[in-house]
């Protein structure tokens, strides 16, 4: 309440660039459940006053709630305009989300190999300060389109190689405080095992040898 309080105030008396950031974080608060009440409506409500007042980072905020359907009927070009906005800004969480519209075709022209590009160039450009904000969701994507041949040849061994390195990444964010994560990070375990297998079954047998 106190938090909702302030908020109101802001939105009263304080500048663009102060009701910007404070609907941000309330909206973050309220999307999390880290405030001590869980609600994606409120959350919304704040990313869009956030928004409009110039916050880029609430706008993807915005996008993930259209892309999932957070409160608000799912709606993949609403979602694609919030994430190209913070793809222009350099967020890599933005242009990965938009790697998956293409993987899955939501919105564009379903384009694997396009999807692979731009999850190609998120790893590039990731850098040491965005690892523990998006680099286990990077290595996740990565994953799949070497497990799973998206976009690229596949090759089990790269696959496992980032999977372990999500997995990783995962538990940090975790024991930071996001418990949106545990699918991803089960996703990341069963999908270690499956690459073992392909690799085991990959290996000569050198089994004469003791013969």
């Amino acid at each position: 309440r106190l938090l909702r309080a302030l908020f109101t105030d802001m939105m009263e008396n304080g500048s663009d660039e102060a009701i910007a950031a404070a609907g941000t974080d309330l909206g973050s608060l309220y999307y999390t459940g880290r405030g001590g009440e869980q609600s994606y409506a409120k959350a919304v409500e704040c990313y869009t006053v956030a928004e409009a007042h110039g916050s880029r980072q609430a706008g993807e905020n915005l996008g993930y709630c259209y892309y999932y359907g957070r409160d608000v009927e799912v709606d993949y070009e609403k979602a694609f305009h919030f994430f190209a906005k913070g793809a222009f800004d350099g967020h890599l969480n933005s242009l990965y989300k938009i790697g998956d519209m293409y993987r899955n075709g939501y919105y564009v022209k379903k384009d694997p190999f396009e999807a692979f590009c731009i999850y190609s160039h998120c790893l590039d450009t990731l850098t040491d300060e965005a690892v523990p904000l998006v680099g286990a969701d990077i290595m996740l994507r990565m994953g799949d389109c070497l497990f799973e041949g998206i976009g690229t040849a596949p090759d089990a061994e790269a696959a496992l190689h980032f999977y372990q390195r999500a997995e990783l990444l995962f538990y940090r964010k975790y024991k930071n405080g996001d418990p949106l994560i545990m699918d991803q990070l089960q996703h990341c375990i069963n999908r270690q095992s499956e690459a073992r297998v392909r690799i085991a079954a990959e290996l000569p047998d050198y089994s004469w040898r003791n013969e």
